[in-house]
């Protein structure tokens, strides 16, 4: 049944990421006190993974040492290095050849998703799994719908609106850069049709990359339309990757805003949220009141009724 297949998950962090400016990796920037790729490691873990790769590449060294410092959510943590960056289809075929995944006929299922996506929430994820299992579908793509889709790869659907393809930007047409639905770089594959498909694509595009992308019309041809679906993400900031210091402090007062609205749901009074640094590992119990210019970081626990 495909609600008993294993699960692990891919994790794409080998990017240099030089619109940040900066020595240090993009995906270790820290939101909120921890680096970005932590928070999407977060966002697995209201699934049961048995496997987690991160695949790694500028700065290899120095962001698996981090990665193997981060809170685990279960499962075993890997990292594989990408030697060279040629796009996000070869990267998932370097995770894919990695000594975890060491049975290319195992049916199981596989999350994809990048290191640069902090706002991504732990229940959509688990909200795509639910989805791409009930449909027992080949592929599933989160996806998402924006006003101004510049630069985002487009979802294609046919005329009975199911998905047959994921065009990206540089290579769309005046017609395609019309659709406002957005692949949001989040996925669900069977595994064990994700390998041949992979080995399929190749770098005859706009950037000389092997596009992940292409996976889906391939798997299309192959399986027929209906063999990949598609979940619409409802916050449109789970979708954003953090690429510049700009967005970086975009993400951090987001994060920030979510955990202030989560605290003051449980019942704690926070009596100028613009004006207190609350981190997401905070804990703080009901009635509690947390005054302007508090700066709250890490396992911090406070109990109820405090002041």
């Amino acid at each position: 049944m495909a609600s008993e297949r294993p699960i692990n998950a891919i994790v794409l962090a080998a990017g240099e990421g030089t619109r940040m400016r900066s020595t240090t990796p993009k995906v270790l920037h820290r939101i909120c006190g921890k680096p970005m790729v932590g928070h999407v490691l977060d966002s697995l873990s209201e699934l049961a993974l048995e496997h987690v790769v991160v695949v790694v590449g500028h700065g290899a060294a120095e962001v698996s040492a981090a990665v193997h410092e981060l809170p685990r959510h279960g499962g075993t943590l890997d990292t594989v290095v990408q030697p060279q960056q040629r796009g996000t289809g070869d990267a998932v075929n370097v995770a894919l050849a990695s000594p975890t995944f060491d049975d290319d006929d195992a049916d199981d299922d596989v999350i994809v998703l990048a290191g640069d996506q902090p706002l991504l929430r732990a229940e959509t994820l688990a909200a795509l799994v639910r989805a791409h299992r009930e449909h027992d579908a080949a592929a599933t793509v989160l996806t998402a719908v924006l006003d101004d889709a510049t630069g985002l790869g487009r979802i294609v659907r046919g005329r009975d609106g199911r998905v047959e393809r994921i065009v990206e930007h540089a290579d769309a047409s005046d017609e395609e850069r019309a659709i406002t639905e957005i692949n949001t770089s989040i996925y669900c594959f069977r595994r064990n049709l994700l390998a041949p498909a992979l080995r399929r694509i190749t770098p005859s595009n706009a950037q000389g990359e092997y596009y992940l992308t292409d996976v889906v019309a391939l798997t299309v041809a192959q399986y027929g339309v209906g063999s990949v679906r598609a979940v619409r993400v409802t916050d449109v900031s789970e979708a954003w990757g953090v690429n510049d210091r700009i967005q970086l402090a975009t993400a951090e007062a987001m994060l920030h805003d979510r955990t202030t609205q989560q605290l003051m749901a449980s019942g704690v009074t926070i009596t100028n949220p613009h004006l207190v640094t609350i981190e997401p590992e905070v804990r703080i119990g009901a009635d509690s009141v947390i005054l302007p210019g508090c700066v709250l970081r890490g396992t911090t626990t406070i109990g109820h009724n405090c002041v």
